[in-house]
């Protein structure tokens, strides 16, 4: 099947370049592309290319640009899976576009080999999209009954299998994510019951939109507090890959939430997240007479307290080594040798950043100094001060010259 592919770009050489780049995809029938100058000749090209399954745009175009375009394909039922292409460190629209339902994002200068993987990427998420709605269209009576009770995930497995076969307890390998709102008590003590149960109610029913995006599963919700999980109920080979991506989208989330009720007066206190990934029980745990699809094991107790680890690394996002090995091509920084709660043996960690954010200069004078502290030399000091005084709001950079001001050697943390 070919996918046609909307390329929005006011760049006048750009559609040769893309020509010649996809040519082998073009000459095999995969491929198809069009091609339009601003977002007014996007929405006119969809119009007569209704068939189109992706759009990469640009964001400054004239008449109409990138953002507005990706606010008018997010009105149709059939949303348009949507790449955004922004300046380098152009962070302030690259939030603004993920929280419009951008599906991707690159920089500018484009790195084709980059765009082909994303293209690729994007296209495999359409498919996938459009299949299981296929599937859903099948079961839509059963999946109607069902989603009364259940979370759409578990409602459409159980719809298109028609029983509760393959919901039974099992060991399963599986990527976890846990979320926390830092001081929620304090909050629900001082905010009127009308504006609370509004504030919770559109906080976790916006993270659980980007969880269910990301073909998660929501296992529990308490309070402000909810467990996600990849890879269970249904197979997913990239499940940690999913989990992470999941967790960059929860944060950019969280804080367009946190920014919003700010200026209402409502001071939400920051989301912080865990993740990893490992062998856990799953399946219904509600007997007979209840359904209750969770997880229990070391592997949840763990992205629980890398969850809580942020409090003290001043992180907002701490990946195990496991979850970053498992999904590959994992970009962040590394936190350390965590001594979690329960454990006998550290754990390694490490801050996922987003891609901008890893190209940048200080994340590699981070690492440098990361690896000086963890050689033992006596440089690493000095080398986190330069990094802080030039980023004072670096908290992980922070943390780690405080410790070694405190005395601490090496990589290994344990926390009081």
């Amino acid at each position: 099947m070919t996918a046609t592919i909307l390329v929005v770009d006011d760049e006048p050489d750009l559609e040769a370049l893309v020509l010649q780049k996809f040519r082998r995809q073009i000459r095999e029938g995969a491929m198809a592309f069009v091609f339009a100058r601003d977002g007014i000749e996007a929405l006119a090209s969809i119009e007569q290319h209704p068939h189109v399954d992706m759009v990469v745009s640009d964001i400054n175009m004239p008449r109409m640009d990138g953002l507005s375009l990706l606010a008018k394909l997010q009105e149709p039922e059939d949303k348009k899976s949507t790449i955004i292409v922004s300046a380098y460190g152009d962070m302030s629209n690259i939030r603004t576009a993920m929280n419009r339902g951008a599906f991707d994002f690159l920089t500018k200068p484009i790195d084709f080999d980059d765009l082909e993987m994303t293209i690729n990427k994007t296209i495999s998420h359409v498919r996938t999209m459009r299949e299981a709605r296929r599937r859903q269209l099948e079961a839509e009576r059963a999946h109607a009954s069902l989603s009364r009770y259940f979370s759409p995930q578990i409602a459409s497995r159980l719809a298109g299998i028609g029983d509760g076969d393959g919901m039974e307890v099992h060991w399963r390998e599986i990527a976890t994510i846990f979320t926390d709102v830092t001081n929620f008590t304090p909050l629900v003590e001082t905010v009127a019951p009308g504006v609370l149960g509004a504030l919770l109610n559109e906080y976790v029913g916006g993270m659980t939109d980007v969880v269910f995006a990301h073909e998660g599963t929501v296992a529990k919700v308490i309070g402000d507090a909810i467990q996600v999980l990849f890879n269970a109920p249904g197979e997913q080979p990239d499940y940690a890959q999913r989990a992470i991506s999941c967790a960059h989208n929860l944060d950019i989330r969280a804080q367009m939430f946190r920014e919003r009720w700010k200026k209402k007066g409502v001071e939400f206190g920051a989301t912080r997240i865990g993740v990893h990934a490992g062998a856990a029980l799953v399946g219904n745990f509600g007997g007979s007479r209840f359904f209750d699809y969770t997880a229990y094991g070391d592997t949840i107790n763990t992205a629980a307290r890398l969850e809580a680890a942020n409090k003290y690394l001043g992180t907002r996002i701490c990946v195990s080594a496991a979850a970053a090995q498992a999904a590959g091509n994992f970009q962040g920084r590394p936190v350390g040798e965590i001594m979690l709660r329960g454990r006998s043996e550290p754990l390694r960690a490490f801050e996922p950043l987003q891609d901008v954010a890893f190209r940048a200069p200080s994340t590699a004078q981070y690492v440098e100094a990361f690896a000086r502290l963890e050689a033992g030399d006596a440089t690493a000091m000095p080398a986190f001060a330069a990094l802080v005084g030039l980023h004072a709001d670096d908290a992980l950079a922070g943390f780690h010259l405080k410790r070694l001001l405190n005395g601490a050697k090496g990589t290994r943390i344990q926390f009081e």
